[in-house]
This record gives structure tokens, sequence and C-alpha cells, in this order.
């Protein structure tokens, strides 16, 4: 079984809580425990969050897919920019008194799996990959 979805959003702030909620809605809607809910949704928006406000280009959209299959969550985060620093993309640690460099931290922490791939001048791709949680009787899990 397998459950799928993908947007194409303008690359806007408007569009990161959007994504965030219909993403949170589903998990719910599945089955998902809210605290794994909150641990893919925080990831997704900072993932969401670091196109809108890095990617460059000539295109000004994104796509977001989001797929359920066998209690894993898949997402990826497709942007037509200049793609990302591969040495950032590694990072482990932020430091504390700097605005930016917490996205990439975050995303590690919340997500099982996650996964760069940069075409340097054609955008960036981001792999999200978590385990779901699910609450007794999930629908996720009689489907």
């Amino acid at each position: 079984m397998e459950i799928r979805y993908a947007l194409r959003l303008p690359r806007d702030v408007v569009t990161v809580p959007l994504v965030r909620t219909i993403c949170r809605d589903a998990m719910g809607r599945l089955g998902v425990t809210p605290d794994c809910q909150g641990d893919v949704a925080l990831a997704l928006t900072e993932a969401c969050a670091n196109v809108v406000q890095h990617a460059d280009g000539d295109e000004n959209e994104y796509e977001v897919e989001i797929e359920f299959t066998r209690g894993t969550c898949h997402i990826r985060v497709v942007d037509q920019g200049r793609g990302i620093d591969l040495r950032d993309s590694s990072r482990t640690e932020t430091i504390l008194d700097q605005d930016s460099g917490r996205g990439i931290v975050l995303m590690r922490l919340m997500a099982d799996r996650i996964a760069f791939e940069s075409r340097p001048e054609d955008g960036t791709i981001v792999h999200l990959q978590k385990r779901l949680e699910l609450e007794e009787n999930a629908l996720l899990s009689a489907l």
C-alpha cells in the first residue's frame, strides 16, 4: 500500500505553513502519533523554508512530494535553484548566535534519514525519511 501526493507551489514564505498543515492533516487522518507528526512537520517546514529563503534562479516554484509506504514517510523537496553547497548539507551542529544553519541540523534531528542531491545551476532535492509511530487502530495499519 502506498499513499502519495505532490504539491507544486510558488517559492513564497506563505506556502510553508500550508505544506506543513496539509502534511499534518494527512498524518493525523492516517493515525500517526502527535509526536511523530511534529517531528515530520518540523523537518518538512525546515526543508521548505530553506527553499524559500535560499533557492534562486529563474524558476519561482518548488515541489513537495510526500509518500506513506509501509509505515514510513518519504519526503522530497525539489527546487530549481543553483544547488546547495554539499559542505553545508553535512552540518550536524549549529552556532547558536548565528541566524542561519539551524534548518539542516533540525532536519537531521527530526528525520531518520536525510540526503541531498545537488545539481549545480539546476537545483537541489532534499530527501527526508521517517519511520512513523502509529496510534492503536491507525488507518495506515489497516490499509
